[in-house]
């Protein structure tokens, strides 16, 4: 399952990914978390010392690329690759629990109560990097892993996306089976809902409101008066939470049971969707995101038709096979 943790700064979405994927590695699920957010901080929520050392899946782009081209006939080189490639015939496919060059190089393994995850990040920012154009050409590694894997049923990819809506200035925010808001019961709390909700009305986006920081029942009628149905669970102050952020963390088991129970609800409703998979409509909306890419500033960067990239006899799907 592909799951999306978004939010605006501040709203605690770094801090809820972690614990969920503590939750999930708890459970001996095996795990992909990824850092895709501009601000680095989901290693340091799940306890590395050394987050800022992490592989950066930026600076691998090449090495991603070359991977994933495999002997596609449609791509001509990885230099005409672009974040919104979508694999064909011939791609190499990316799968949780398999060893590959991608996780080799930009994967580390993070111990945590109960099991280990591999973490991924697309690495630090620096001065260089300033410009919307930069920073989504580092995100963009993650968008085209997210093009090429294939996971199943009780495996889980869970990525913390980028604060606000920067996400929807490329189509990452479609690769997901079920999305996570984060939101404080506030005005600038729900407003990211209010966008996120305009924009994936389109493309049967599964979004969930998580509430964040709630303190009492006057919290919890504001947000069900603001986003409606769409709320699952609230979470409040938590002394586990606190003392992490110390750098002192006690067990995972001994997470305050009102909050484990929250992180059971969104595991169950992350479970829920995979019986609604389309695989049909994903390739779909991948096609639909590259060609407009392509249109709009991949062709004059690459100085090729990417449209040609497109290859319309395949859908992506766990029975999907690819070359070694």
């Amino acid at each position: 399952m592909k799951i999306a943790f978004v939010g605006k700064g501040g709203s605690g979405k770094t801090t809820l990914s972690s614990l969920f994927v503590r939750h999930l590695a708890a459970t001996g699920a095996p795990v992909v978390a990824i850092d895709a957010d501009i601000n680095q901080h989901l290693g340091a929520a799940l306890g590395l010392d050394d987050a800022a050392a992490l592989p950066a899946l930026g600076a691998h782009l090449p090495l991603i690329k070359d991977h994933l081209r495999g002997t596609n006939p449609r791509i001509a080189s990885a230099e005409q690759m672009i974040k919104t490639t979508p694999p064909g015939e011939g791609s190499r496919l990316l799968r949780v629990r398999e060893d590959n060059p991608v996780y080799d190089a930009c994967a580390r393994p993070v111990e945590l109560d109960g099991g280990a995850v591999r973490l991924m990040v697309t690495g630090p920012f620096t001065d260089a990097d300033l410009g919307v154009a930069c920073y989504h050409s580092k995100t963009g590694a993650v968008e085209l892993c997210l093009n090429h894997l294939v996971d199943g049923r009780d495996e889980y990819v869970v990525v913390d996306m980028t604060a606000g809506s920067d996400s929807f200035a490329s189509g990452m925010f479609t690769r997901f089976d079920i999305t996570f808001l984060v939101a404080e019961p506030t005005r600038k709390g729900v407003s990211v809902y209010r966008q996120y909700k305009e924009y994936a009305r389109d493309y049967g986006v599964t979004l969930k409101v998580v509430g964040n920081k709630v303190q009492g029942q006057d919290d919890l009628d504001f947000l069900r008066d603001q986003v409606g149905d769409d709320l699952l669970v609230t979470v409040g102050h938590s002394d586990w939470v606190r003392a992490m952020e110390k750098g002192r963390p006690a067990r995972f088991e001994l997470l305050e049971e009102v909050n484990g129970r929250a992180l059971r609800t969104l595991h169950t409703a992350a479970d829920a969707t995979y019986e609604l998979r389309d695989w049909a409509r994903y390739t779909r909306q991948m096609v639909h995101f590259h060609l407009k890419n392509a249109h709009s500033w991949g062709n004059e960067r690459t100085g090729a038709d990417l449209a040609a990239q497109v290859d319309p006899g395949f859908v992506l799907g766990e029975e999907v096979t690819a070359p070694a």
